[in-house]
């Protein structure tokens, strides 16, 4: 991929922004469905009472496992992880590629989220939290989707540079594990309904695979194959 300008950037953004549309309103109807169909039905009602239950067995004070999760994908740490991720992977490869993934992912998860809450106000549980509600909506879960599309792309740059399997089990293992421990930690902390983190997951999934769709797949050269064609040469062996 050519060094990214504004020029660059603007195309870029033009080609994902179709799809970050297609995401809202994705995210938009199942937020009506949620919150205007489900609540009740036997699924609504499951889903408000899996707070309620998961109370009695909460650590009240102190810093609990579940804390420490659920600050993997906070705001301020998933931005200095990204910063620091597209600086060692610009660094590392001497392309912009890898970089892009992840800023792409991540800038891109943000935007949908913040459109989705801003036509979606599900207030969150009514449980005592162990944590601070920020003043977004509880639908769907920014935590979940944040990690979702950041450490789902370290996974994936990995895949891509290593031919060794136990590299890429370990990086998928890992990878899928952190998303998953912060989603069921958000539901246990009282921040969040089943729902909100499972929505989450799959708004950051569909946007990490249009993102790298995009980028393993247009060369700002012109030939659509040369990313792909240039990965294959940077591949461990």
């Amino acid at each position: 991929m050519r060094p990214q300008g504004f020029a660059g950037i603007a195309r870029d953004v033009a080609w994902l922004l179709v799809p970050a549309i297609c995401l809202v309103a994705v995210t938009v109807g199942l937020g009506y469905l949620v919150t205007e169909v489900l609540p009740s039905t036997a699924l609504g009602k499951w889903d408000a009472d899996v707070p309620r239950r998961l109370v009695e067995y909460r650590e009240q004070e102190g810093v609990s496992e579940s804390k420490l999760i659920t600050s993997l994908s906070e705001t301020p740490t998933i931005v200095a992880l990204t910063a620091i991720a597209a600086a060692v992977f610009r660094w590392k490869f001497d392309r912009w590629r890898e970089s892009l993934v992840v800023i792409y992912a991540v800038v891109g998860e943000t935007s949908i989220f913040i459109a989705t809450t801003l036509l979606i106000d599900r207030p969150r549980p009514s449980v005592p939290k162990l944590d601070a509600a920020p003043p977004t909506s509880s639908f769907p879960s920014g935590h979940t989707a944040a990690a979702v599309c950041f450490y789902g792309a370290l996974a994936a740059i990995i895949l891509w540079h290593t031919r060794h399997r136990w590299i890429k089990a370990v990086a998928v293992f890992v990878c899928a594990a952190v998303p998953l421990t912060i989603a069921g930690s958000r539901v246990y902390r009282g921040m969040h309904y089943p729902t909100d983190v499972l929505v989450g997951m799959l708004l950051g999934g569909i946007w990490l695979t249009v993102v790298i769709f995009y980028v393993r797949t247009h060369d700002a050269g012109g030939r659509r194959d040369a990313a792909v064609d240039a990965d294959t040469r940077l591949v461990t062996r």
